[in-house]
């Protein structure tokens, strides 16, 4: 499956670090691929709109910022991974830094580049291991193939991706961070819609479970159907 395209624009609040205990919305994405896919730019291009090429291998960065989502403001925190993942026999030997980042965040991109056969290879056993910790289905994941501008470098095709997105049930699109910032919005204004939509529905069912009426207690029942006998059969 292909991401939707998003019909209105993506609005970024100034870059300010959103305040602890913010009222609103808030949701927390992970960043997750191999290293040098180009996750730490993509995070950066998102939030600053200005692509940096060049970083320093990263040991986990976490960025918490406050967005404008049409018409709603929303706390978005993100959390770049680092790139020390290794395949083996179709297993993941994911850090242990790295499943706390999975249990804690609530919607993921899987990141790989298209110039990297090797980290297309990651993006599978790596929805496996979030899917172990997330069973529910509903929980978005997004396949992002970065650095489609250089396709002459290219060893993943485009329909490889799309193939893999198909089998895994999840949503798939390349992009280029250096090229593209709306495609790179684009993913992650999908993400903050989707668990916009997943909250408000917990939220529905909270309150409708809150309104049933409790069940009455089976001795106060047997207790009035007891009670309602004796003033029959006192009025024979």
């Amino acid at each position: 499956m292909r991401l939707p395209s998003m019909s209105q624009p993506f609005l970024l609040a100034p870059i300010a670090e959103c305040a602890p205990g913010l009222p609103g919305p808030q949701v927390r994405l992970a960043v997750l691929g191999a290293r040098g896919v180009g996750k730490s730019a993509m995070i950066v291009r998102f939030l600053t709109k200005r692509f940096i090429g060049d970083y320093e291998p990263n040991t986990g960065s976490l960025y918490s910022r406050l967005v404008r989502l049409e018409d709603d403001h929303v706390a978005v925190q993100i959390q770049d991974t680092p790139g020390c993942i290794q395949v083996q026999e179709d297993c993941v030997q994911v850090l242990d830094a790295l499943s706390r980042c999975v249990k804690w965040a609530e919607g993921f991109l899987l990141v790989y580049s298209i110039t990297d056969y090797s980290s297309y290879q990651v993006v599978r056993p790596l929805y496996q291991h979030i899917r172990k910790v997330h069973p529910d289905a509903r929980t978005p994941i997004i396949i992002v193939g970065n650095k489609a501008d250089l396709l002459h470098a290219r060893q993943v095709q485009a329909k490889e991706g799309l193939q893999l997105a198909n089998e895994l049930g999840s949503l798939f699109l390349e992009i280029s961070t250096s090229d593209d910032s709306q495609g790179v919005c684009d993913v992650f204004q999908y993400l903050c819609k989707e668990l916009s939509k997943l909250q408000h529905a917990g939220s529905t069912d909270r309150r409708r479970a809150s309104i049933i009426p409790r069940p009455k207690s089976p001795n106060m029942q047997d207790l009035k159907r007891r009670f309602k006998q004796a003033l029959s059969s006192k009025v024979k």
